[in-house]
């Protein structure tokens, strides 16, 4: 059993790091997403193409191999123009990639959320003489972040788990904490339960506040 506690208490230490990529990205994606989200619900074809795109090669590819290009391949572009660049610390295209990525799948939700505010309620901002962005600031984007709010907890939540590919750019988060001590001590099964264990400290409670949230709302609506 203390072989099981101390593979748990090992992976732990990779909570912090995961916690705080998590939530730095997750920021990230939130504030690109809705830029995405706009960008397909202008008249511009332009802009909406570029969002589409973006969404499609970000969701048409692997986490992984985005992480890999953002840790090794961009430093190497880079590295033409300035032969001395490279990340000062692995975690900073962490942060970039979990963002970036989240962005794309943020955007939908955004979207979504957009589309689900009755369109009266941009008609008759419109009538008290309010411009379109000023109506989707005030009026409709507010709402869409209420009707959005579990489905962004549950990205959170996702982001967490997701976070597990960085620890093959170097990212010590929770799976590499566990994946060294095994290396080392040649514990493969107690070092991956305590991983699981550590997800599930950082995921479970989360999931059950998100469902708590969404069944408060559901009884507001229906009260309404």
């Amino acid at each position: 059993m203390e072989i099981y506690i101390k593979g748990f208490l090992i992976a732990c230490k990779g909570i912090p790091t995961t916690v705080w990529v998590s939530l730095l990205a997750i920021i990230i994606g939130a504030a690109l997403g809705l830029l995405l989200a706009l960008f397909r619900q202008t008249n511009n074809k332009i802009l909406q193409v570029i969002a589409k795109i973006y969404v499609d090669v970000v969701r048409g590819t692997p986490m992984l191999a985005q992480a890999l290009i953002m840790a090794y391949g961009i430093p190497q572009l880079l590295q033409i123009a300035n032969p001395a660049f490279k990340w000062p610390n692995m975690v900073i295209p962490a942060i970039m990639v979990c963002g970036f990525n989240s962005a794309a799948y943020m955007s939908e939700v955004i979207r979504s959320g957009i589309q689900a505010v009755d369109k009266g309620q941009m008609e008759a901002a419109r009538s008290l003489g309010m411009s379109h962005g000023m109506a989707m600031r005030l009026i409709i984007i507010p709402q869409a972040i209420r009707i959005i709010l579990p489905a962004f907890g549950n990205e959170f939540v996702t982001l967490i788990k997701e976070t597990s590919v960085l620890g093959y750019v170097g990212v010590v988060e929770i799976l590499r904490q566990g994946q060294l001590w095994n290396a080392s001590a040649f514990q493969p099964f107690p070092a991956y339960i305590g991983v699981a264990l550590a997800y599930m400290i950082l995921t479970i409670p989360l999931s059950k506040f998100i469902n708590g949230y969404e069944r408060k709302m559901a009884k507001k609506e229906a009260a309404a």
